[in-house]
This record gives C-alpha cells, sequence and structure tokens, in this order.
C-alpha cells in the first residue's frame, strides 16, 4: 500500500477515533498471540499418548494468527511509508537551504484550505445516519477532523510529488495469508457468478458496523462487476442484539421466495429500528408475501439454516460482525473501500 492509500485507509478510521460515534465491529474476535509456523509434520503436544501436530494447531489457529501477521504488515508498511516521507523531506529542505518545518510551512500548511461552517455542513449531511440527532456539540471535533484530513491530504500529494523524482525501492515482504476453507454455495450472492474472487460476509442485521459497511460492499461489486461474487452468511449476536436472529430466520424466509437481496437491503435501510413487529412491513416493502413468511418463520428449517451459519462461524473462529473471508483469508471489522480494494487487487494478481 502505497503511503497516500495507507494514510487515506487510516483518516477513514479517524472519524471514529475523533468523534466516538462509529464502531469497527460488533462484538470481538478472540485472538491467539502469534507464533512461528511450525513444519507440517512437527509434533506440537502429546496427550495421554496421542499426538497434536501442528497441522491440527494451524486449522485452529491459522486464521487468527494470519490475521496478526497482516496486522503487523501494515503497521511495518505505514511506519516505512513515513520514514521515506520524512527522508525524502529532510533531502529536499537541505537542498533549498532551509528547514523541514518551513518546507512543510510553504509545501503543505500555506497550500491547505481553511474549513467552513458549510464543509462542517456538508460533513453532517454526509454522516448522518452515524451521528446524533444534535450534532452540534462535535462542530468542533468535525472541524479538527476535516482539517487534518486536508493536511494529510496535502502532505500525502507533496511526499508523491517527491518519491515521483526519487528512486526508492521497498523491500518489505507481505506474509502469505493463511487461507481457510468456507462453504459459500447455496447461499444468497450478488455479483457475477464466476467471479475470480469470492467474499463471504459473516453479519448481523442488527450490528451498527454491519449497517456502515453495506455501502463499501456495493461500492466494491460497481467496482469490479465480473471480478467480484459477494456471500451471505449468519451470524446474529443474541447477547448484544436480541431480535437479530429473528430477523436473520426472516431474510431466509425471504430467500425461499426469491427476494433475499430485497429484503436485506431494506432491514439495513430501516437501520435502528429493530422491533419485530416491523418484520411485515418490512418484507411487504421488499416484495415478500408476510403470511407465507411468517408461514416459513414457522418452519424448523428456518432456525436451522441460521443455526448452522452460527455454528460454521464458530468454527471458522469468528465471533465479531462483520466479518468476512476474502478468497478464504479472513477479513474480521468493516474496511474501508480502498482496502477492500487492495485485496481483491491482491487476489485477481494471483490468478
Amino acid at each position: 500500500m502505497s503511503l497516500a492509500a495507507s494514510r487515506k485507509t487510516r483518516t477513514i478510521w479517524m472519524v471514529a477515533a475523533a468523534l466516538g460515534v462509529v464502531s469497527a465491529a460488533c462484538g470481538s474476535a478472540a485472538q491467539s498471540p502469534p507464533s512461528a509456523t511450525a513444519e507440517p509434520s512437527e509434533i506440537v503436544a502429546t496427550v495421554n499418548g496421542a499426538d497434536i501436530s501442528s497441522a491440527e494447531l494451524m486449522a485452529a489457529a491459522g486464521a487468527r494468527l494470519s490475521q496478526l501477521e497482516e496486522q503487523a504488515y501494515a503497521l511495518k508498511r505505514q511506519q516505512l511509508d513515513e520514514l521515506i516521507a520524512q527522508r525524502l523531506m529532510d533531502a529536499e529542505a537541505k537542498k533549498r537551504g532551509i528547514a523541514v518545518e518551513a518546507l512543510e510551512r510553504q509545501e503543505i500548511d500555506d497550500k491547505v484550505d481553511a474549513v467552513t461552517e458549510a464543509d462542517i455542513d456538508a460533513f453532517v449531511r454526509a454522516n448522518a445516519a452515524r451521528l446524533p440527532a444534535d450534532a452540534a456539540a462535535l462542530r468542533p471535533r468535525i472541524r479538527s477532523y476535516l482539517a487534518a484530513e486536508r493536511r494529510n491530504a496535502r502532505r500525502d500529494a507533496f511526499v508523491a510529488s517527491l518519491r515521483g523524482t526519487a528512486h526508492v525501492d521497498v523491500k518489505l515482504k507481505r506474509p502469505v495469508p493463511h487461507r481457510t476453507a468456507v462453504d459459500a454455495e447455496g447461499y444468497p450472492a450478488r455479483g457475477a457468478a464466476k467471479a475470480k474472487v469470492t467474499i463471504v460476509e459473516f453479519s448481523d442485521f442488527h450490528c451498527p458496523a454491519c449497517i456502515s459497511v453495506q455501502p463499501t460492499l456495493l461500492q466494491l461489486l460497481a467496482k469490479y462487476p465480473d471480478d467480484v461474487r459477494l456471500i451471505y452468511r449468519h451470524l446474529p449476536l443474541d447477547e448484544l442484539h436480541p431480535h437479530a436472529r429473528k430477523v436473520a430466520e426472516a431474510s431466509w424466509c425471504a430467500d425461499q421466495q426469491g427476494r433475499f437481496w430485497a429484503f436485506h437491503d431494506r432491514v439495513f435501510a430501516v437501520g435502528r429500528d429493530y422491533s419485530p413487529e416491523k418484520l411485515p412491513e418490512i418484507a411487504a416493502a421488499a416484495g415478500v408475501d408476510p403470511k407465507a413468511m411468517a408461514a416459513c418463520m414457522a418452519d424448523e428449517r428456518a432456525k436451522q439454516a441460521v443455526q448452522k451459519d452460527v455454528e460454521t462461524a464458530a468454527r471458522l473462529g469468528v465471533t465479531g460482525t462483520p466479518g468476512f473471508f476474502i478468497n478464504g483469508r479472513n477479513i474480521p471489522g468493516g474496511v474501508p473501500l480502498d482496502a477492500f480494494a487492495e485485496i481483491v487487487e491482491q487476489e485477481l494478481g494471483r490468478q
């Protein structure tokens, strides 16, 4: 990932940190401490004479270990890009015979537009679903966030211009991702049937982070209409969202009428109205026969289908939503479009 891309991804996530109103995921994914990958034939433990192999260990913990390795790589790459930027700016400042601080003032600070009240108003409108009804108290923090975002963008552009005329050879190697076999056949799907990249999403209809990531997923499908397929699987978090399982079962029933995605989109559009009484109204708006759906929900098959997904998620180590497997690579939490696109490009480059 380039300096500009890594910083852009980071600044998108700054909304959550700066405003304290957006969550990256619902629930929490338990993680194991990283360790060196053992040889497949190595015995890592023995219990009453029965061996546990490193292959068994990796089957149980490989996805989570891979997540940690990817996170470590991302941190290293971000810091490496920052070190490269600093070296380039030091060299440019020396070339001009000025201090680095003066260079930053000339090329960055003096070329950043001030944040106006209209800019803040536009931000509030664009993020209305994520902000409290009365966002007045957040305006100072929104101003600071927008100012930092603009300065970062200008700095990225300046550093990119310096990199364009310098010889920069990055030798840091990306870790080989762990891949987990995840069943994608027979589940609701969007995108090209023969896509090279399959994304399996484990989601909860009442999870705020799952709601927030939906526009990103639609943008990703639009960006790669022939190359990406999205599969939906259920992971209602009962303790956090007690009504989510019923909605999941209702969506399975909507799928029996060929209206899963219409129902899915309608539920997420409703947003924070979680009441079960809303289901018939949502079903009707999605073109689902409410009476047929009610009869279907009384059938054990709907409950069994959702429970099967919940058990699969547990076996795969997914404990928070949204959770994604991109061609078997575990990607926890809702990530920005740029991050999704980067992984898709990596996968397309393998084929």
